[in-house]
């Protein structure tokens, strides 16, 4: 925890009660760091549900605050910035990502080939609206100087999910399972297919799809076998070029 972090933990204690005890017991600060956690979890939840369903400059730190049944001086004491919870959104899901695809090598390791990039795109696709909210607040806040670092953790977490993906590309393309081409061929195409995904998922000039959770699981099937051995076609081809002799 930050001392700003802290600091507000602290102050959420009454002045009785530090009058009481020289020194907050560890249960205490444990029992105050708890409340304060989850309070900070139903700020980021209030802010997230309006962040989906309004534009974002609608979505102001007292519509936060009203959504999330708290004063708008308490959210202050988490976030001093709108910016900070956007950002805070940001980092959470690329967390998750993070760790399904830590779920998905160690599937991988015990012999699913498959695990890692059916993990990526269950991430992505589980919720195509967070999906396509994070990117739009990626564009918003790219420029935004109060928050350099916590935009440079998301770099590094994106750097982190790139080099998972490469390592067991990498790996399945010397066990043969996938096609003998540059890594970033696989990794790049699995975005590809992720992003139309989102788009697909939001494209009105095809009217309703009632079927779209079953859609994306398809996709994601397609997405989990896309690019093994013996499907890569060039031009002209009549066999995989991976067949040819």
């Amino acid at each position: 925890f930050t001392v700003r972090v802290w600091t507000a933990i602290l102050a959420d204690c009454s002045w009785r009660n530090l009058m009481q005890a020289k020194a907050p017991s560890a249960d205490r600060i444990r029992e105050k760091k708890k409340i304060f956690l989850a309070r900070e979890a139903k700020i980021v939840k209030a802010a997230l549900e309006l962040l989906i369903s309004e534009n974002i400059d609608r979505v102001t730190v007292s519509k936060i605050a009203s959504k999330a049944g708290i004063g708008k001086g308490t959210v202050y004491k988490h976030f001093l910035t709108k910016n900070e919870i956007l950002v805070r959104i940001m980092l959470d899901y690329e967390q998750s990502i993070s760790t399904r695809l830590a779920e998905g090598l160690e599937e991988a390791k015990k012999g699913d080939p498959g695990a890692v990039s059916k993990a990526y795109f269950e991430s992505r696709l589980a919720r195509p609206q967070l999906d396509r909210l994070v990117q739009k607040l990626e564009d918003r806040l790219v420029d935004a100087e109060d928050i350099e670092s916590q935009l440079a953790e998301v770099s590094r977490i994106r750097r982190s999910h790139e080099d998972a993906l490469d390592t067991m590309i990498t790996k399945l393309i010397g066990d043969g399972i996938l096609e003998d081409v540059p890594s970033h061929y696989h990794s790049l195409s699995c975005w590809a297919l992720a992003q139309g995904a989102v788009e697909l998922y939001f494209n009105r000039t095809l009217g309703d799809i009632e079927d779209t959770e079953a859609l994306m699981g398809f996709i994601t099937s397609i997405g989990v076998t896309m690019g093994n051995r013996g499907q890569y076609h060039q031009a002209g081809d009549k066999q995989p070029k991976s067949l040819k002799k």
